[in-house]
């Protein structure tokens, strides 16, 4: 049992995650069908997640070294129920708001703000702002479902999408039959590498994305502190699948597709009113925009297997660790093809495409561990400067997290819809794809100084999914015939 005062290790992640030019937060917008009862919800607060030692610790420095001190919660200090004004200030406006106000190192890095205000996809909601040092989103996303209980069955843990890394592994080890097979499996993952590896070692010292509309020449983050607009979307998660059965892809090719078909629209309006900064323009029909943009997306992605919800109830429990928590994360580097397609499939189909290729290569693994060497040879300092070097030269990050498989109670309140989003990155957007249940959400952050209406990019994503849904339903219907 923990006692106050009890220290533990920070991780040279959590340590990375705290550098001045590097300093991340997850802003998490968790709307509820019901107006939220705040004494409830604190009760049931204190139940669950104070019991989670990174949610009653803070984060203390002595001599250069970083530890996790246990420390007594009051969560009066956290959880805030705000008086907003709906006629004069949005939901998403107070968040994107909250962007701009720093966290309080002397009390555990989480905060809760209940806005009993209602919205367009719920009757209230519930703004979760944690340092991002606490966790990543797969841990979160892992924790968030432990706090959870069944709708239809109150006293059990929701239903979780089971992972099927191990599972297709073993698939594609069965498929592996001839010694032939596996020795170019073997080449063709080397050259992949060695691709990856050299672009990643390329972007962090001098290679740049094309200046856009929504990437300015120095990094979408540098400058003054600029408030991100957080804006979301919900939209039919079979749709989604609808496309990825069609096309035999995975939801996050379809949801990867998706993006390069929604940025490719919203940039073509932006160039196509006179935004282009100079920039050479195509004419031809409805595409305005520019030859051979360079435009990467910096994928962020958990190199360890997430934690069960069986597990963090049990962690929760006894109040321990025990090594399943922390940010162990890797990065990848995606190109979009910025471009009006005739055919709206063959955003699917590049992505897809995309990502097989990803799955053949270790570059990843290599990075963290280039990373994971910086940080002990040359510290914190030199770390956070490569990071920063990969996310600044790239134009945005994207993320897909899978929810739990059916809808949830969460802290007591029947959970609608969560937007989770980041703020802090070197980029001027973030985009992240959340499934719940029979939903998925499309969540933005964005740099208000680069994308001034983030609400149009994120109209421009649910129109390019319902496109490619139509030409998905052709498919179908053509097989079937």
């Amino acid at each position: 049992m923990w006692k106050e005062g009890d220290e533990e290790p920070a991780s040279p992640s959590a340590r990375l995650m705290q550098s001045p030019k590097f300093n991340l937060c997850i802003i998490s917008l968790m709307g509820y069908n019901t107006k939220i009862d705040t004494k409830l919800y604190k009760k049931c607060v204190e139940q669950t997640l104070l019991k989670h030692p990174r949610f009653s610790s803070i984060l203390v420095s002595n001599g250069g070294r970083c530890s996790w001190r246990r420390t007594s919660v009051d969560v009066d200090n956290h959880v805030y129920e705000v008086g907003l004004d709906p006629e004069s200030e949005s939901v998403d406006s107070y968040a994107s708001d909250l962007s701009k106000i720093p966290m309080d190192p002397t009390k555990p890095l989480w905060e809760i703000h209940i806005l009993n205000v209602e919205t367009p996809d719920a009757a209230a909601t519930a703004l979760f702002k944690i340092h991002h040092s606490v966790g990543d989103g797969v841990s979160m996303m892992a924790l968030c479902h432990a706090c959870s209980r069944s709708v239809s069955n109150p006293d059990a843990l929701p239903a979780f999408p089971a992972s099927k890394k191990r599972r297709e592994l073993t698939t594609k080890r069965r498929r592996v039959t001839g010694l032939l097979v596996s020795v170019w499996k073997v080449l063709v993952v080397l050259l992949n590498t060695l691709a990856d590896v050299a672009m990643f070692v390329a972007t962090m010292v001098f290679l740049e994305d094309s200046r856009t509309p929504i990437k300015s020449g120095g990094g979408g983050g540098e400058g003054a502190p600029s408030r991100t607009r957080f804006v979301h979307r919900v939209v039919s998660l079979d749709d989604v699948k609808l496309v990825k059965t069609a096309l035999n892809a995975s939801i996050n090719d379809v949801m990867l597709g998706v993006t390069e078909a929604g940025l490719s629209r919203y940039l073509n309006q932006r160039y196509e009113k006179g935004r282009e900064n100079g920039s050479k323009i195509i004419k031809n029909g409805t595409n305005s925009l520019p030859r051979n943009l360079r435009l990467r997306s910096a994928v962020v992605f958990n190199l360890r297997p997430s934690p069960t919800i069986e597990d963090l109830a049990e962690m929760m429990e006894k109040e321990e660790l025990n090594g399943m928590w922390g940010n162990f994360i890797g990065i990848v580097l995606l190109p979009f093809t910025i471009k009006m397609e005739d055919d709206p499939l063959a955003y699917i189909r590049r992505a897809k495409a995309t990502m097989d290729q990803k799955k053949l290569s270790l570059g990843h693994k290599l990075a963290f561990v280039v990373m994971k060497l910086t940080m002990l040879l040359f510290g914190i300092k030199a770390a956070a400067g490569m990071t920063r070097s990969i996310f600044k030269n790239t134009t945005l990050t994207f993320s897909n997290v899978m929810g739990p498989k059916e809808e949830v109670n969460l802290f007591g309140h029947h959970l609608s819809y969560m937007a989770p989003s980041v703020h802090g990155f070197p980029q001027s957007l973030v985009v992240h794809h959340q499934s719940y249940a029979k939903k998925l959400i499309i969540s933005i952050g964005a740099d208000e100084r680069l994308v001034p209406n983030p609400d149009q990019l994120c109209d421009d994503l649910v129109k390019s999914l319902q496109i490619i849904k139509v030409d998905a339903i052709k498919i179908g219907l053509s097989e079937t015939c």
